[in-house]
């Protein structure tokens, strides 16, 4: 017997499994976009693990799950057992007799692992600090509705190199883009994670200068100067700066450019009102598809006899 379909990153799952999620995301929106026919998973339930606290993930993975017909339960790190010294693992041996999936935001990606090795149910990456899967599903599910398919575009990043920007370079080696990426030098992406993306035989450059980078891309991202609970936001602020992805740096993007960015946006930080409200932006097309991707998601970690597997 084969174990759970975990949803845990991106190159975990890989390159078929991937497209196949995205297959069934886009035909679910095309065919009900507020729903799915038969509720293919009526009577599922999916414990949904929060400690880091969303907006979007949260919403979007409810909404998904009532409209499949299943059931989400919220829980936080403070109403678990969790916060009274029971391990990660033991947590997810007991949701597993209660529960079909179980969806963990948390700050370390080691409890998310644990977590999957002891999980007899289905594990998704709702986010830690070295990666955002979900979140990359829906930004390549968004560019191809706009774009056509994403393989041998040219999609540049500016700013942090944090989880959102790691989870583009393990998105680079699956799907087959060109990443090229402008941090500054003490905040770039760490280079055991480049040097396995080489490997795979990913596309990637990454620089301090962000008009080299962005000039001619299909597509610019960015993401907020701070994340949850970073301490160091004046010397972060001072880094980034010249990092603003502005009307200026879009005009050095190729001429059919699109922006997105993950959201919440520190407006007037690192991205301007301009562009966030202007006519390259899909963040609010990329926000949607957060609740169409993790359908996608859900279906093929719950139900892939249902899907055509």
């Amino acid at each position: 017997m084969s174990g759970p379909r975990h949803f845990v990153n991106l190159h975990q799952v890989g390159r078929p499994g991937l497209r196949e999620i995205l297959d069934i995301s886009v035909n679910m929106k095309a065919e009900n976009p507020r729903g799915a026919a038969g509720e293919p998973l009526a009577g599922r339930s999916m414990a949904m693990i929060f400690e880091k606290p969303s907006t979007r993930t949260r919403v979007s993975f409810e909404v998904a799950m009532r409209q499949l017909g299943g059931h989400a339960l919220m829980l936080t790190g403070s109403e678990l057992q969790l916060g009274r010294g029971e391990t990660i693992g033991d947590t997810a041996r007991v949701l597993s007799r209660y529960v079909d999936a179980i969806m963990i935001r948390t700050w370390d990606e080691d409890r998310l692992f644990e977590m999957a090795e002891a999980a007899t149910v289905p594990v998704i990456n709702g986010l830690t600090d070295s990666s955002h899967p979900c979140q990359l599903m829906a930004d390549v599910m968004t560019f191809e509705e706009h774009r056509g398919p994403i393989a041998d575009r040219i999609i540049a990043w500016c700013g942090d190199g944090n989880n959102v920007a790691r989870s583009w370079i393990h998105a680079a080696a699956m799907f087959g883009f060109e990443l090229r990426m402008a941090c500054p030098e003490e905040l770039q992406p760490p280079a055991e994670l480049l040097a396995w993306a080489n490997g795979q035989g990913a596309r990637i450059t990454v620089g301090a200068d962000p008009d080299t980078m962005v000039r001619g891309a299909d597509c610019v991202v960015t993401d907020t100067w701070v994340s949850m609970g970073d301490k160091e936001a004046p010397s972060r602020h001072n880094l980034l700066r010249p990092y603003q992805v502005n009307d200026r740096l879009m005009r050095l993007a190729g001429p059919e450019a699109v922006f997105m960015h993950c959201l919440p946006a520190h407006r007037g930080e690192e991205v301007t009102d301009s562009v966030l409200d202007g006519p390259h932006s899909l963040v609010w097309d990329e926000a949607e598809n957060r609740l169409h991707s993790q359908k996608g998601i859900l279906m093929w970690c719950l139900a892939p006899e249902k899907v055509g597997r």
